[in-house]
């Protein structure tokens, strides 16, 4: 899996448009293997991307949980932590 999608279900505050969108286009970006695509794919990449975006709103409304929504500074700062200790920063 791409390492930009972040997860996204289950915090607070909830997942914005934005979000489900961008996590959208990288997904669709690592399957077409196209950063940008040409003038002549476009309408098919953009077309991909709205249609993944709505495929993930729909499962993200339909998923349910018992578990406490997570914190996003709290997890942001879990991966600072796993990301000095996988690279030795200080």
């Amino acid at each position: 899996m791409c390492r930009n999608i972040k997860t996204l279900f289950n915090f607070e505050p909830p997942a914005t448009e934005e979000e489900i969108r961008a996590a959208s286009l990288q997904f669709v970006r690592k399957l077409s293997g196209f950063n940008k695509p040409s003038r002549a794919n476009e309408a098919a990449f953009e077309q991909a991307v709205e249609d993944v975006t709505a495929a993930a709103r729909a499962l993200m409304q339909s998923l349910s949980t018992t578990a406490e929504p997570r914190d996003r500074e709290v997890e942001a700062e879990k991966a600072r932590e796993r990301s000095r200790q996988r690279f030795h920063r200080d």
